[in-house]
């Protein structure tokens, strides 16, 4: 039986996340911005689950829910990373008081919940932290710049977690889902509301994207939920866990595309050492 911690419980995946682990039978701490949202798992469950309201992006937040799971359940096996939004429109439309919230939530976020994590983590072998990326995280494409640069930062942080944590006895699982039928193209990701003509042909297929996909996508969140349990008690989890055929689609096609410029740059941008003298 593990202990969870959940951010992002009210949608999406994370409430997907949720709802098996608590019908497994195991110890879950459920957050969400409203502890509202979270009620009626907490009656379901009233043994095993705790809710308690968490905005990640408020400095010190998350203290008071690893207690929580401390004081309830004794302990921290399993912390999960999923509260954030995502983000469309060109580089140039964003202003900074849409672009921020977005760091705000996806990766200073992340780190402020982990940081306060770890010290309990770190007492339980095996214990481990799972960082929710995404397709986007894996390769960047126009009109979902900020998006993308967020999860990028979620990958990098999440990579050195892992090289600093495996001697520990400790896990990191990236989670990079495709599109997958949650809420995700509805409440939780918001778009530029400056649209500059110049990107218009551009970026505009990615905010029709939002309206014509919204709640058809092909990805059945309750598979991509047991592929996460499997992975997380498995003895040996992956790094980098690509959810679906998109998000496989864009890994290939981004190795690809490295290994091709790595190729054809590789004679020349090698050379760049000091000459050997004599």
């Amino acid at each position: 039986m593990k202990t969870w911690l959940i951010t992002g419980c009210s949608t999406g995946l994370g409430k997907k996340l949720a709802e098996a682990v608590a019908g497994r039978g195991d110890r879950l701490v459920a957050t969400a911005r409203s502890v509202d949202a979270l009620q009626a798992l907490c009656d379901r469950y009233p043994d095993t689950v705790r809710g308690i309201a968490l905005d990640v992006t408020q400095p010190g937040a998350a203290v008071e829910a690893v207690a929580l799971a401390e004081s309830a359940f004794g302990g921290l096996d399993v912390l999960v990373n999923n509260a954030g939004f995502g983000f469309i429109g060109a580089i140039e439309e964003a202003e900074p008081s849409e672009y921020r919230p977005v760091f705000e939530a996806n990766v200073f976020g992340l780190i402020e919940t982990t940081r306060a994590a770890l010290p309990s983590l770190r007492k339980r072998q095996g214990a481990c932290i799972v960082n929710l990326s995404s397709g986007a995280g894996i390769a960047g494409s126009a009109g979902f710049g900020i998006y993308n640069a967020t999860k990028f930062a979620v990958e990098g942080l999440s990579e050195a977690l892992a090289d600093e944590l495996r001697p520990l006895g400790l896990n990191v699982i990236i989670v990079e889902p495709g599109p997958f039928r949650t809420e995700f193209l509805g409440r939780s990701i918001a778009t530029a509301a400056r649209e500059i003509s110049a990107y218009a042909g551009i970026v505009q297929a990615r905010r029709q994207y939002r309206e014509t996909n919204n709640g058809r996508q092909a990805g059945d969140p309750a598979k991509a939920v047991a592929v996460m349990l499997q992975a997380i008690d498995s003895g040996h989890p992956p790094l980098h866990l690509p959810l679906g055929p998109r998000a496989h689609a864009i890994a290939e096609r981004k190795l690809e595309a490295f290994r091709a410029d790595i190729a054809a740059w590789r004679d020349i941008s090698i050379a760049t050492d000091f000459d050997t003298q004599g």
